[in-house]
């Protein structure tokens, strides 16, 4: 028997770490969630930033069912075609040399600290240890993770963390050069922070951290689990610049909406791990890599990331128009289809609103409208999107 779909359900059966949103979803259709009553929601979060190419895109669809057919799962101790071919493909697209497959984008930054950390032990310096990450990230909420994750309300009541990890604050690049150090092993960042509101690391600070890098003999490492796969219009979000990171950490998109990321390194770390280092039962499942390669497919074949650039750029003079019409908006902050918008009250009061008139956004950071919409998603799609929130801060009180 299938259960409710309710609140009071939901309340029953879970632990209380998700504030759901009071809608139970049938199904989805292209940019749209469909409700149990038939409903159509126009999607502007995307599964968190998950569904590059929206629902029931069939090729998905018919990679998932052809791997599935042949076999579900089977391993790492194994060698799996989808698995190769993706790995290939990666390497291809990034031009880094090895490839370690997990199943979430917390579980990638696990094992890229402790490739850092074995990197810097077989160097033979036993004080070079130290991982550090920028203010206001967020890398997951795993041990490891949630260590680099510079925000309390992540933190609070989980301590003690894991120990020789710090924080450089965003975009300073005197407080960069007070902290790294030749202790130093490793330096996590965001091209442009997701869930810290859509902030971009400055050119200046990227250029200062690959010099201290050649002075003090540290890793960079990107964390393009939201940013990559397309979503500012290249690959990888570090593409618009001159980063040359050593290891970048996949997920969300990555595996078409199943489980799945990945770890892609440079040769400078492509010795580091030897069997039995590291592992994962799940990570890299052939199904998984299947729908990982169809989007990927999409991605180059049908020009989505040049597509998700040119209606960002229409979103972008959009919502720049509706700033000089309500005193309610005080940043727009946007790089392709990934956006914040800055209110001046809790977010949250807007995501209520947008979802009374059958539009789904999201807030982070307390005062940000954060929108992930599916790449795929039109200009009309968008216009209304753009249209729901032009009439909510008209009318609001």
């Amino acid at each position: 028997m299938t259960s409710a779909l309710t609140t009071d359900t939901e309340q029953q059966l879970f632990f209380h770490n998700y504030a759901r949103l009071p809608l139970a979803i049938d199904h989805g259709e292209g940019s749209y969630l469909v409700a149990e009553d038939g409903t159509r929601y126009l999607d502007m979060i995307s599964g968190i930033g998950v569904n590059a190419l929206g629902y029931g895109d069939r090729r998905l669809i018919d990679a998932i069912s052809a791997q599935a057919e042949k076999i579900i799962h089977a391993s790492n101790l194994f060698m799996l075609a989808p698995q190769f071919d993706l790995a290939a493909k990666l390497r291809e697209i990034t031009g880094l040399s090895k490839v370690f497959f997990a199943n979430s984008g917390t579980e990638a930054i696990e094992a890229a600290i402790k490739i850092s950390r074995k990197w810097a032990a077989q160097s033979g310096d036993a004080d070079k240890k130290e991982v550090l990450s920028l203010s206001n990230c967020f890398h997951g909420r795993t041990y490891g993770a949630m260590s680099l994750t510079a925000k309390a309300k992540y933190l609070e009541g989980f301590e003690p963390l894991l120990p020789g990890t710090g924080t450089i604050e965003f975009n300073d690049i005197d407080d960069l050069a007070r902290k790294v150090s030749s202790r130093t092993a490793a330096v996590f960042i965001e091209t442009v922070q997701g869930e810290g509101g859509i902030h971009r690391v400055s050119n200046e600070f990227m250029e200062t951290l690959q010099s201290l890098k050649k002075q003090y003999g540290f890793l960079i490492v990107a964390d393009e689990i939201q940013a990559g796969c397309g979503r500012t219009g290249k690959f990888c979000s570090y593409m618009h610049t001159t980063l040359q990171p050593d290891l970048v950490c996949l997920a969300k998109p990555l595996g078409g909406g199943l489980p799945l990321a990945a770890v892609v390194g440079s040769d400078l770390v492509a010795g580091v791990l030897s069997a039995g280092n590291h592992g994962t039962t799940f990570g890299g499942n052939p199904v998984a890599c299947a729908a990982g390669l169809a989007l990927i497919t999409a991605l180059f074949e049908d020009k989505v990331m040049e597509h998700a650039a040119t209606v960002g750029t229409m979103m972008h003079a959009a919502f720049q128009e509706l700033a000089t019409r309500h005193s309610q908006i005080i940043d727009i902050r946007q790089y392709g289809l990934m956006i914040g918008i800055t209110v001046h009250r809790e977010a949250a009061y807007y995501v209520r609103e947008a979802l009374q008139r059958q539009v789904i956004v999201n807030a982070t950071s307390q005062d940000v409208i954060r929108l992930l919409p599916p790449l795929t998603i039109t200009a009309t799609e968008a216009r209304k999107c753009i249209d729901c929130l032009d009439e909510i801060f008209t009318n609001e009180k």
